[in-house]
């Protein structure tokens, strides 16, 4: 397992975007008591094991802070640990709509040695749309479309449908995933030219297309151990499917299976009252 060279820049993204977001992407937010003005401040400390790369064999560990931001007296809102980091435009009972962005991380030849001659892959930002919809109030589907900057230039996509529950002070929740990315996307990560193939010499030529790349699910389950601090752990599991599980990086260097698991630590508190 190792640390990724993307790391800090996570650190800046996540923490930056979760600082301007009126409602980050977080499993909870820590209750306190209502104010008819003012914010809930929501500090996190997050650490997550995930592939060194797209369809990497091995996992890499990331830790990163975090900060979410919510109108005091508001309701809270569930969001799954895999969402994107959101603004909601929109925020009906069973209705969102809003902005979102990602971070993800770059691919780089100290990831795995096995990589050498393939083209480094910078990190990129995604930002884009979702929207959500509560058609019962334990069940939530949700869908994100976003453009890639910097990594790469492709458009993705993620569906998801949650069933979420809450046991006094345990929120659990699971669901099916669903992945999508262009020919653009595709070709980044799991495209290989033919220089490549041959600066490499166990890999070849390979153009994939745009499609499904992944289908899995995610579950977690969070603990509010006082009205400050709470806890959410979770555990994740992609299986690459279509042209990306076909790549000759994923046959080679890596696995079709991705697993990924993280643990957040949140401590919330009031001002401007």
């Amino acid at each position: 397992m190792r640390f990724p060279k993307s790391l800090s820049l996570a650190t800046l993204f996540l923490a930056g975007a979760g600082a301007g977001s009126a409602q980050a992407a977080d499993p909870f937010f820590t209750l306190l008591p209502e104010s008819p003005s003012g914010w809930i401040v929501t500090l996190k400390a997050n650490l997550q094991a995930q592939p060194a790369f797209p369809g990497a064999d091995d996992l890499s560990f990331i830790g990163y802070p975090s900060l979410s931001l919510r109108r005091a007296g508001t309701v809270e809102r569930f969001s799954a640990p895999d969402d994107g980091l959101s603004f909601s435009v929109l925020d009906a009972s069973a209705l969102r709509f809003g902005v979102v962005g990602r971070f993800v991380g770059g691919r780089y030849l100290q990831d795995d040695r096995r990589l050498v001659g393939l083209d480094k892959i910078n990190w990129a930002i995604e930002p884009g749309l979702f929207v959500e919809y509560w058609p019962v109030d334990f069940l939530r589907a949700r869908a994100e479309i976003r453009h890639g900057i910097n990594g790469h230039d492709g458009f993705v996509a993620d569906l998801g449908l949650d069933l979420v529950q809450t046991f006094g002070a345990f929120t659990v929740s699971a669901g099916p995933r669903l992945s999508l990315g262009d020919g653009e996307f595709t070709r980044t990560y799991f495209g290989v030219t033919p220089e490549e193939a041959a600066l490499n010499g166990q890999v070849w030529a390979y153009r994939p297309s745009g499609g499904i790349t992944s289908v899995g699910a995610i579950a977690s389950a969070s603990y509010n151990w006082s009205e400050q601090w709470a806890t959410t752990a979770f555990v994740s599991y992609k299986r690459l499917v279509g042209d990306a599980a076909d790549s000759p990086i994923v046959q080679e260097f890596g696995s079709e299976n991705q697993i990924g698991l993280g643990l957040t630590i949140s401590y919330s508190f009031a001002v401007g009252r």
